[in-house]
C-alpha cells in the first residue's frame, strides 16, 4: 500500500492565462508528494515532472485537494498520454463538496480539524517563484501537503472531520476515507 498525498504550484496566475479555463496553461513550478510506503516528502520542480507523473501512476491512490480541478489539468500538457482521470484518486475537495452540496477551502478544514493554517496562499507562491526564492515556494507546498495528510488521517480514523461556517461555528461532517 503507498498512498501518494500531492499538491502543486503553478508559475501563473489565472489572470496571467486568460482565466480558469485555461488551467492547463498555468505551467508547473513545484510539486511535492508524500508516499506513506517511504515516509518522506519529495520535491519536484519543472524540469522533474516526467518523475512526478511515474509516482503518481506507482501510487495505490492518490490524495489531495483539488487534484481533478486543478492540479491534474496543471500537469496533463506535460503528459498528454497519461488520463490523470483514470489514476486512483481521492480528491478531499470534490468528496467533501459532494456531503456538503458546496466548496470549502482547505484552510477552513485545516483550523477547524486540526487547528492549524495554511502557510501562505498560492498567489503568494507565485511572487516567490519569480523572484527566485525557490526554497519559499517548496515549504509552503510540502506544508499543503502534510495539511492534507494530516486531515485525512484524522478523517480515516475518526470517520468526520470539522469545519466553519460562515458564521464561524465549527460544524462537523461525516467521511468514508478508510
Amino acid at each position: 500500500m503507498n498512498l501518494i498525498f500531492f499538491d502543486l504550484e503553478s508559475q501563473f496566475l489565472f489572470d496571467e492565462v486568460g482565466g480558469r479555463g485555461n488551467i492547463d496553461k498555468l505551467k508547473v513550478a513545484c510539486g511535492v508528494t508524500y508516499s506513506t510506503a517511504k515516509n518522506d516528502f519529495k520535491v519536484y520542480w519543472e524540469q522533474d515532472v516526467p518523475a512526478l507523473i511515474e509516482e503518481l501512476k506507482s501510487a495505490t491512490k492518490v490524495i489531495g485537494f483539488n487534484l481533478r480541478g486543478f492540479d491534474y489539468l496543471v500537469l496533463q500538457p506535460y503528459s498528454t498520454e497519461t488520463r490523470f482521470a483514470s489514476l486512483p484518486t481521492l480528491d478531499l475537495l470534490l468528496d467533501l463538496q459532494k456531503t456538503l452540496g458546496f466548496r470549502i477551502s482547505l484552510d477552513n478544514i485545516a483550523s477547524a480539524t486540526l487547528g492549524t493554517a495554511k502557510t501562505a496562499d498560492g498567489v503568494q507562491s507565485v511572487h516567490w517563484f519569480r523572484s527566485g526564492e525557490l526554497e519559499k515556494v517548496a515549504e509552503y507546498c510540502k506544508a499543503d501537503v502534510d495539511i492534507t495528510r494530516r486531515i485525512y488521517e484524522f478523517g480515516r480514523d475518526n470517520g468526520y472531520i470539522f469545519y466553519k461556517s460562515k458564521l464561524g461555528s465549527k460544524l462537523k461532517v461525516n467521511v468514508n476515507w478508510k
